[in-house]
């Protein structure tokens, strides 16, 4: 068998998190047999399908990187092939017109309710001569469901599922306004995408039983179902937008990785033994549906934190750059070239602590701003006369030195020394001055990204003026 997977969004919304594992699974699915993975928009709903949702879902698909093999299947675009099906069932005795007004349906309705049980189309249609149909009403095309034994679904998730036949009723396939129904498109799309393996959430089982009679009625061999439980809060709550179902754009805004966010989806629900960092190949070997739980799994954004931060580390330094290049320019203005290249260059010392985009870009946002740099509330604190005084100093030293980490290290030691302080005496009132902050990757390695130029002018720009006698002493120093 030739594999052949697809997603099937419904773009009423944007691409949740939950829908962007399924696309996951069945992305993997494919890549690990060797086979396609398709993408086919369900947008039958018109009321509620947005041109926005749609490319919402295709701009969150690509980020993530889980591009379809083909062109995507618009779903509406196929309702006469859909309608086209419903006939041919009437044609061969599979289906029937139904003529049930919508009081029927209503009594019936009503007196399920009463009973407490579900409401059940009750056949009325079934075997009656359409010849005694009211005048004036259009019926709605049904199918003719078997009414004895049991429907079985050997699910590659859920195992052995089956329900009685007496459960299910006769389904309407095709409106009276000749629009088809989501069960028979869904059915009759999957056929004709030659779809081998349906992966879905388990909130379809209960469908698949109805399709599956469909496609038995159509004499089409039904596909391989995998229905994978539903992602549920840290509480254990079905998942809502407190816990993180939000739009996949979402978490490209938050600053997550679409490699971090992918590894996370993927150890929702599936495991290879104890692996937490799985890389993409690694997924691709390593994925079947026989490592799928039947529970439900757990969002944990502190894990997704956690991951992330690993793939930042582990990220170019190139592209870590321009990613968050956007973020920088929106808060300090277009960069030059200068500024670009003590992004680059100070990029190992950034993402070493950054645990998502955001972090990054705003810790790494004091290499681009403009002088004369202002320090926030708690680097204010820092430069007291007395540093401030030290800063000066500071400077003097530094002018004589090679422009490397060590040897400005090393300057900033001796005056230390030299002056009876402690190196963090002269270090964080450095900081302060040059970054802005408290917090910062090691600050000789900053200085050394900076440049002479730049590093010099930020400590002279919080530095108090130098008494003649000061200036003097620094000189005999070198």
């Amino acid at each position: 068998m030739s594999v052949v997977t697809r997603f099937a969004p419904s773009p009423t919304g944007f691409l949740h998190v939950g829908g962007a594992r399924t696309a996951l699974f069945n992305w993997l699915f494919a890549r690990h047999h060797g086979g396609k993975y398709l993408l086919r928009i369900e947008d039958t709903d018109r009321q509620r399908s947005t041109e926005a949702a749609i490319e919402a879902i295709f701009d969150g698909l690509h980020w993530l990187g889980l591009d379809a093999d083909e062109p995507p299947i618009f779903q509406f675009a196929r309702a006469p092939r859909h309608a086209e099906v419903a006939r041919e069932l009437l044609a061969k005795g599979h289906a029937y017109h139904c003529y049930a007004s919508p009081e029927e349906l209503e009594e019936m309705r009503a007196k399920a309710k009463a009973e407490g049980r579900p409401m059940r189309y009750d056949g009325r249609w079934r075997d009656r001569d359409p010849k005694e149909a009211p005048a004036g009403v259009k019926p709605v095309i049904r199918l003719k469901a078997p009414q004895e034994g049991e429907t079985v679904i050997e699910d590659k998730v859920q195992g052995r599922v089956t329900v009685a036949n007496a459960q299910l009723d006769d389904m309407v396939l095709l409106r009276a306004d000749g629009t088809p129904t989501y069960m028979l498109s869904v059915v009759v799309d999957d056929h004709d995408m030659a779809i081998t393996h349906v992966i879905r959430g388990d909130d379809h089982l209960t469908n698949a039983f109805r399709q599956t009679q469909l496609y038995r009625a159509c004499g089409w061999e039904a596909p391989i179902f995998a229905h994978i439980p539903l992602i549920h809060g840290p509480d254990g709550a079905k998942l809502s937008k407190r816990h993180g179902a939000l739009g996949v754009d979402a978490y490209r805004e938050m600053g997550y990785l679409p490699e971090a966010l992918r590894n996370y989806l993927l150890r929702l629900g599936w495991a290879h033994g104890d692996d937490e960092i799985i890389t993409t190949e690694q997924a691709i070997e390593w994925f079947d549906l026989d490592a799928v739980g039947r529970s439900p799994s757990r969002f944990d954004f502190a894990k997704l934190t956690n991951l992330n931060a690993h793939y930042l580390r582990e990220a170019a330094d190139e592209r870590l750059a321009a990613d968050i290049l956007p973020r920088l320019e929106a808060a300090a203005g277009p960069l030059d070239t200068v500024g670009l290249d003590r992004l680059r260059r100070g990029m190992p010392g950034l993402k070493a602590r950054a645990r998502t985009l955001v972090d990054l870009a705003q810790a790494a946002e004091f290499y681009v701003r403009k002088r004369p740099v202002q320090p926030d509330d708690k680097a204010a604190k820092l430069l007291t006369p007395e540093a401030r005084a030290r800063l000066g100093r500071l400077a003097e030293a530094f002018k004589g030195c090679d422009w490397l980490g060590a040897e400005l290290e090393a300057a900033a030691r001796r005056l230390a020394e030299e002056s009876g302080a402690k190196l963090g005496d002269l270090a964080q009132p450095l900081r302060a001055a040059v970054t802005g902050s408290t917090v910062s990757p090691p600050i000789f390695e900053v200085l050394e990204v900076l440049g002479r130029e730049e590093a010099l002018g930020r400590i002279e720009d919080a530095a108090a003026p130098l008494p003649p006698q000061a200036i003097s002493s620094v000189s005999a120093l070198r």
